[in-house]
This record gives C-alpha cells, sequence and structure tokens, in this order.
C-alpha cells in the first residue's frame, strides 16, 4: 500500500553526475519490473529505463540515456538506483520511480524527484 519513494534528485551542472534512489515502505520490490520516467516541463512522461525483475535483470534503455544512466537494484535493501553521468541540460525533468508486475505495464508510482541540469 506504501507508495514508491523517490530521492536523489537536485542541481548539477552539465558533464556531472546524480544518483536517483527509490524504495517502499510495506513491500517488497523485488518480484516486480522497476523503472524511471521522467517528465519536463511541457512534455509528456516518457520511459526512460526499465529493469525485469528476475535474476538476469534484463534492461531497457531509451536512446537518449544509452550509455550514459545505468539502473540497478539491491534487492536486500528492497533498492532501485538511477546513476545518471554526463548530465545533459535535456535531461532536466522530474524522475519518477514505477513499478509492475513482470512483463506488464508500470502501474505504480513515486512523487517525483526534480533533477535540474545547468549549462
Amino acid at each position: 500500500q506504501a507508495p514508491l519513494v523517490e530521492s536523489g534528485g537536485g542541481l548539477v551542472q552539465a558533464g556531472g553526475s546524480l544518483r536517483l534512489s527509490c524504495t517502499a515502505s510495506g513491500r517488497t520490490l523485488n518480484s516486480f519490473d522497476m523503472g524511471w520516467f521522467r517528465q519536463a516541463s511541457g512534455k509528456e512522461r516518457e520511459l526512460v529505463t526499465r529493469i525485469s525483475w528476475g535474476s538476469s535483470g534484463g534492461t531497457y534503455y531509451a536512446d537518449s540515456v544509452k550509455g550514459r544512466f545505468t539502473i540497478t537494484r539491491d534487492n536486500a535493501k528492497n533498492m532501485v538506483y538511477l546513476q545518471m553521468n554526463s548530465l545533459k541540460p535535456e535531461d532536466t525533468a522530474v524522475y519518477y520511480c514505477a513499478a509492475a508486475f513482470p512483463g506488464r505495464q508500470f502501474n505504480s508510482w513515486g512523487q517525483g524527484t526534480q533533477v535540474t541540469v545547468s549549462s
């Protein structure tokens, strides 16, 4: 029942790095696909990355973040992370953690954390 909660956003200069974290109280995330979305001002929410529930940990990345962002999960800590490197001003957005039954559409969301990348 507890919502997903993101943290780690902030203001960073272009070329810098941030790591976002996601967790939930009262439920385990281990058996869910997890992902990160972002929504820039005036734009639609878009999928940034997804990681599968299984031991293979298969991942998907949007073309815009490939090679720069990495999604990981620590099931023992009930945490999911988004490591963001080489940040660009166009990465500026509210970032949302999300959960889904394996292979299904995301249906659980956090409130978002602001990431702002300055020039």
